[in-house]
């Protein structure tokens, strides 16, 4: 039993249903991802207003990665090991049921960005973060420490992003996290959308977002 009260395999209590096989893979290729950044990560899944599934990450590099499906969940929001929860989804049979595995609601610390009131900035071609991200990786390789890359690398502004009525300055991190997850293709006339609120970034792609905080970096709750 869990400190929740809630057993392993409790699919009247705690679990994930996708039917559909492209949408587990999708969720697999997500969380796969995330583990390469972090082999501890917890994802976090909830009922957006639209009825799918959002899929949260928070990586090393103080950026929130998401991810949409569709599907459903037992409870409307749960937190899981990345590392069960890409074993529940490739033993997903023809159910579409997932077994997250055990709750960890508490190792979440993250605040969660809106999912609705972002303003649009600007598109700006993936190819120009995936080359930003090219150069800050060589960066980081030849300057990085014990604690992997400085922030002040990581913190550098590389991309200035206008419209006639807003700004938005795009740090390194979010490139290196963007390329890291590859949400965004690196061929022609493929975009990623820069968005805003006054204390959020935000990176849309073509499979998936990356979220910065802006004037507050730390990401944890407290």
């Amino acid at each position: 039993m869990t400190s929740g009260g809630q057993q392993r395999g409790d699919s009247d209590r705690y679990g994930i249903h996708i039917p559909e096989d492209a949408q587990r893979t999708d969720l697999i290729v997500f969380v796969e991802r995330v583990l390469r950044l972090d082999e501890a990560a917890v994802i976090r899944l909830r009922i957006r207003a639209d009825g799918l599934i959002g899929a949260w990450a928070a990586t090393g590099f103080d950026v929130i990665v998401g991810r949409v499906v569709s599907g459903d969940l037992v409870t409307p929001d749960l937190t899981c090991g990345a590392d069960e929860l890409r074993r529940g989804l490739a033993a997903a049979g023809v159910t579409g049921h997932v077994d997250p595995g055990y709750p960890m609601e508490s190792a979440w610390r993250w605040t969660l960005p809106p999912e609705i009131g972002f303003v649009h900035v600007d598109d700006v071609p993936a190819a120009v973060l995936a080359d930003l991200a090219r150069q800050g990786t060589e960066l980081a390789r030849d300057n990085a420490g014990p604690l992997g890359p400085p922030p002040s690398l990581l913190d550098q502004e590389v991309l200035q992003v206008n419209s006639a009525n807003d700004a938005v300055a795009v740090p390194m991190r979010c490139a290196l996290v963007l390329a890291a997850m590859g949400f965004a293709p690196d061929a022609p006339g493929e975009v990623v959308r820069v968005r805003m609120l006054p204390g959020w970034l935000r990176i849309d792609a073509r499979f998936g977002s990356v979220f910065r905080r802006r004037g507050d970096p730390p990401l944890l709750m407290g």
